[in-house]
C-alpha cells in the first residue's frame, strides 16, 4: 500500500471524527457545552409537561392554552430585552447573565414555591371561575389555579428558544465557518443526543425511588443536577473564550478581522424581523422553523391527552416521559454519528433538509388517522393482548421519537448551515428573530388553532378535534417542502458565493 494512501478504517475514523488535531480544544467544549445544555431542557421538559398536565384540573388542553397565550408574548419580550442587552454587554456578559437567571428561577420554583404548592394555589377562587365559566373553560383556570407549575412550564419552554438556538447556535455560528459547519455541526448534535439518553435514567431513578410523598426531594435532587449543569455550561464557556480562542489565530477566523468574538452586537428586534421581511431567504428558514413547531405540537397534544389517562399520576407520567426521551437519545446519537454528517456530505444539504418534513409530516397523519379509526388497530391490540388506549400511546410514543429524532439529526444541522453563508448582519439580526420569534410562532400557531377549535366545538377536549387537523398538517407539510426546495436554490448560490 503507498505509503499516503488512507485506510478504510482511518476513513471512517474521519468521517465519524472530523476534526483536525489542532481544532480538538475548540470542538470539544462546544459539544459539552451543548451536552450540558440539551441535559438540563431534557430534564425540564419531562417535568414540564408532568406539572400542568397532572394537576388538579390540568390536562393537555392546558399545554396550548401556555405556549399561545403565556410563552409567545413572554418570548417575544424576551426577545427584545435581549435586543437592548445586546447592545451594551458582550456576548459573553450576556451569556452569563441568561444562565444565571435562568438557574436562579428553577432553583426558586424547586426549593420554595413547589413544596409550598398547596398552600400558595388560589383553589377557592379557581373554583368558583370553573363555576362561573363552566367546564369547558376549564383548560384556562387551570392556569390561574396552576399558576406555580405555569411558571415553571414557561421557563422550560424559553429554555430551549433562548439558550439552545440563541445563545448556543449563535455562539456556534459566529465563531464557525462553513467548512467547520460542514464537519462538526453533527458533532453537536450527537452531544445533544447523548445527554437526552442521559434524561431517562437520571429522571426516572429520582421518581421511582422517591414516590408519593417524597416527590418534593426528587424534584430537588433534579434540580440539584441541573444547578450542577448550568455551572458546567458557564465554566466552559469562558474556557473556551479566555483560554483557547484568544490562543489559536487558525480557531477563529471571522469575515472582518477586526471583528472580536466577544463583541457586543448591534441588535433590534424590529430591525430583525424587518431583515425577514425583506429577505425571500430568511422567509424560507422561518417558515421551515414555523412549520416544524405546527406540526410536532399540532400532533402532541394529542398524544398527550392520551396518555394522560394512562398514567394520571405525576410520576408515573413523568418516568414514561423520561423513558421516551431516552429513546429519542439513542436514536438520534445512532442516526447522527453514522447517517448524519455523511449524508449532508455525500447526499447534500436538499436531501437531508427534505427528510424531517417528509417523516414528521407522514408519521403525523398516520397517527391521527389511526386515533380517528381505532377499529384499524383492533386486531393488533388482541393479537398484543393490550387495550386500545395503550396501543394509540405506543403509536404516539413511536411519532414522538420519529420526529425529534429527524429534528436533532437534520433538521437542526440543516437549518443551521443554512444561515453561515449570510453577511453578518444578516446572521445575527435574522437568526434572533427566526430562533426565538419563529420557532414560537410555530408552537403559538399550534396552540392557537387548537384552542380555536375546542371553543367552536365546545367540547373543552383536545381529543375531540383531532379531525380538524389533519388538513392543517397536511398543508403545512406541502409549505415546508416548498420552503426547503426554494431556499435549496438560494443557499446553493450563496455558499458558493462564500467559497468563491
Amino acid at each position: 500500500m503507498a505509503s499516503g494512501a488512507i485506510t478504510p478504517l482511518a476513513r471512517w475514523r474521519k468521517r465519524l471524527w472530523p476534526v483536525e488535531g489542532y481544532e480538538f480544544k475548540k470542538f470539544l467544549p462546544l459539544i459539552f457545552i451543548k451536552f450540558f445544555i440539551s441535559l438540563t431542557y431534557g430534564v425540564l421538559t419531562t417535568m414540564k409537561d408532568a406539572f400542568v398536565v397532572t394537576a388538579k384540573g390540568g390536562g393537555a388542553e392546558v399545554i396550548p392554552v401556555l405556549k399561545g397565550w403565556l410563552v409567545l408574548p413572554i418570548a417575544l419580550g424576551a426577545t427584545l430585552l435581549y435586543s437592548r442587552l445586546a447592545n451594551r454587554f458582550s456576548r459573553s456578559t450576556l451569556f452569563y447573565g441568561i444562565i444565571c437567571f435562568f438557574m436562579a428561577v428553577i432553583a426558586l420554583f424547586g426549593f420554595v414555591l413547589y413544596p409550598n404548592v398547596e398552600a400558595l394555589s388560589p383553589h377557592a377562587s379557581a373554583d368558583w371561575l370553573l363555576e362561573v365559566l363552566g367546564p369547558q373553560n376549564s383548560h384556562w383556570v387551570s392556569i390561574y389555579r396552576n399558576w406555580i407549575q405555569s411558571i415553571f412550564f414557561v421557563t422550560a419552554e424559553l429554555w430551549g428558544s433562548i439558550v439552545i438556538f440563541l445563545l448556543f447556535w449563535g455562539f456556534v455560528n459566529h465563531i464557525c465557518n462553513f467548512n467547520e459547519a460542514k464537519r462538526c455541526y453533527n458533532l453537536f448534535v450527537a452531544g445533544g443526543d447523548l445527554a437526552q439518553i442521559l434524561v431517562g435514567p437520571l429522571v426516572y431513578y429520582f421518581t421511582q425511588k422517591y414516590v408519593g410523598a417524597q416527590f418534593d426531594t426528587a424534584l430537588q435532587s433534579l434540580i440539584g443536577f441541573i444547578l450542577f449543569f448550568g455551572i458546567m455550561i458557564m465554566a466552559l464557556h469562558w474556557f473556551l473564550t479566555r483560554r483557547v480562542l484568544t490562543q489559536d489565530s487558525r480557531l477563529y477566523q471571522p469575515e472582518n478581522k477586526n471583528q472580536a468574538f466577544d463583541q457586543k452586537t448591534k441588535l433590534s428586534l424590529f430591525e430583525s424581523i424587518k431583515f425577514i421581511v425583506r429577505s425571500r431567504y430568511l422567509r424560507a428558514i422561518a417558515m421551515m422553523v414555523i412549520a416544524y413547531g405546527l406540526t410536532i405540537n399540532l400532533t402532541e397534544v394529542t398524544w398527550k391527552a392520551n396518555l394522560k389517562l394512562a398514567f394520571p399520576e405525576t410520576g408515573a407520567y413523568q418516568g414514561f416521559m423520561a423513558t421516551i426521551s431516552s429513546s429519542v437519545g439513542i436514536c438520534s446519537l445512532c442516526v447522527t454519528l453514522f447517517f448524519g454528517g455523511i449524508l449532508i456530505r455525500v447526499l447534500g444539504w436538499r436531501f437531508c433538509a427534505l427528510l424531517p418534513p417528509i417523516v414528521i409530516g407522514s408519521t403525523s397523519l398516520i397517527f391521527l388517522t389511526l386515533f380517528i379509526h381505532p377499529e384499524w388497530t383492533a386486531p393488533l391490540g388482541v393479537a398484543l393482548q393490550t387495550t386500545p388506549l395503550m396501543l394509540i400511546v405506543a403509536f404516539g410514543a413511536f411519532q414522538n421519537v420519529s420526529s425529534k429524532m429527524m429534528k436533532y439529526a437534520f433538521f437542526d444541522p440543516t437549518k443551521e448551515m443554512a444561515f453561515i453563508p449570510l453577511d453578518q448582519e444578516s446572521k445575527v439580526k435574522g437568526k434572533a428573530a427566526i430562533d426565538v420569534v419563529g420557532s414560537r410562532l410555530g408552537k403559538s400557531g399550534a396552540a392557537w388553532i387548537q384552542i380555536l377549535l375546542i371553543q367552536i366545538i365546545g367540547s373543552g377536549s383536545v381529543l375531540s378535534i383531532t379531525n380538524f387537523l389533519l388538513p392543517v398538517i397536511g398543508f403545512t407539510v406541502f409549505f415546508w417542502i416548498l420552503s426547503v426546495r426554494s431556499l435549496n436554490k438560494q443557499f446553493v448560490t450563496n455558499k458558493a458565493a462564500t467559497e468563491a
